[in-house]
């Protein structure tokens, strides 16, 4: 792979994939040639951004990427968009030689999307985060909630996470609720146990 520091010395290719940020998308956009194929790879960002090249697209691969940690790529799903065909056979034909899963999805289905895996990778991984952390300061080992970990995710992808849900908000048992939040210390942390309870508790009514 040749780096380049000049986007004049880009050499002709059939397809340029931008694997940028999506604040840096709609600069380059502006920079690069109108006839070449540009896609970029958000999950956020509207294939409009790139409305200045006559073939344009999306190719996002729904996966969270972490330095010096490998992944199984071709488990992972790639969602895909163009503003024509020929764009989309081309992108369909790279993205099945890297995945098992390709799917089409528009810009507005695929910001659903990555809202939703903001929700069971972000925010899922920062309450392990806080559980870590606070375990860790009254001297208790992470280790001991991986089992339940493991199982918690199992039973999401098989029976459904509805199905899935148990704990005492759920069960509705308010003195076990009141136990955990004379336990915490930290005022956010308290918001955020109480926040979700009651969304639990909400959630559940509502079934």
């Amino acid at each position: 792979m040749d780096l380049i520091s000049d986007l004049n010395q880009l050499k002709a290719a059939d397809l340029y994939i931008a694997a940028i940020s999506d604040d840096a998308i709609a600069d380059l956009s502006q920079k690069l040639p109108k006839d070449i194929c540009l896609v970029h790879t958000s999950g956020t960002v509207g294939m409009d951004v790139l409305s200045r090249q006559s073939k344009r697209g999306v190719f996002y691969p729904l996966q969270s990427f972490s330095k010096n940690h490998d992944v199984r790529f071709d488990q992972i799903p790639i969602c895909l968009e163009s503003n024509d065909t020929e764009t989309m056979t081309l992108l369909e034909q790279v993205a099945h030689k890297l995945s098992k899963k390709v799917v089409h999805i528009d810009s507005p289905q695929r910001l659903e999307l990555h809202f939703g895996a903001v929700l069971v990778n972000n925010f899922t991984n920062h309450l392990y985060a806080l559980s870590q952390n606070h375990l860790k300061n009254k001297g208790i080992n992470f280790d001991l909630l991986h089992p339940l970990i493991e199982e918690t995710t199992r039973k999401a992808l098989t029976i459904g996470a509805d199905s899935a849900q148990t704990g005492p908000a759920k069960r509705g048992d308010f003195k076990t609720i009141q136990r955990h939040v004379n336990l915490i210390t930290d005022q956010q942390l308290k918001e955020i146990y109480n926040l979700l309870s009651d969304s639990i508790r909400n959630h559940s009514k509502s079934k």
